[in-house]
């Protein structure tokens, strides 16, 4: 895996452009994080709460709406228009939109955490396949001495855009922290494989 920072994350298959998102709301480019660890460290964002029921968002399309009327209202820039990290609870969970640097006074603009790391991996499939991709990502953090945290859900696709973009997509990121007991117990058993 490389660790790379949110700014340089980008691939030139999807470099930030002035396009704005979809009529549906679905981002034009995304992020490159696919199996990627990515530091996303005291990185501005306007993050709201959302009411969630059993994981899954109540009025997600008046929350997107919501915020892209504040993303205008207070003439913020964002970093890719459209993407949304999506955190489910049993009852509340939060969006987060990714912007530059700003100054603004807005209630909902926030820096997030030190440290802030995030593993990346892009789903090809709805969020009713996820568990495979999500069970794999999780093996490898662990194989790699990394304790999973909460996971964020960006959807890059809905029913609307997908088969114009290649299928249903979902970008999963996976907040982790260094466990040094996770460390010793994957060194423990690349020793023993030797």
């Amino acid at each position: 895996m490389t660790e790379t920072t949110a700014k340089d994350s980008t691939s030139e298959a999807y470099q930030e452009t002035d396009s704005i998102e979809q009529a549906c709301g679905c981002p034009d480019t995304f992020p490159d994080w696919d199996d990627k660890d990515i530091d996303l460290s005291n990185h501005c964002v306007l993050s709201q709460g959302i009411p969630t029921f059993f994981h899954m968002p109540l009025s997600y399309n008046t929350y997107q709406k919501k915020q892209a009327t504040e993303i205008d209202n207070q003439e913020l820039t964002e970093k890719w228009p459209g993407f949304i990290m999506t955190k489910m609870g049993m009852l509340r969970g939060r969006v987060m939109r990714l912007l530059e640097d700003s100054q603004s006074p807005g209630r909902h603009i926030e820096y997030l955490p030190r440290p802030f790391m995030v593993r990346g991996k892009l789903h090809p499939g709805d969020v009713g396949t996820v568990k495979t991709s999500l069970g794999e990502m999780q093996m490898q953090m662990v194989a790699d001495g990394l304790r999973p945290k909460e996971l964020y859900l960006c959807y890059i696709t809905c029913p609307r855009c997908e088969e114009q973009k290649g299928g249903p997509k979902i970008l999963l990121a996976r907040r982790w922290l260094e466990s040094s007991g996770l460390k010793r117990q994957a060194a423990k058993r690349t020793n023993k494989k030797l």
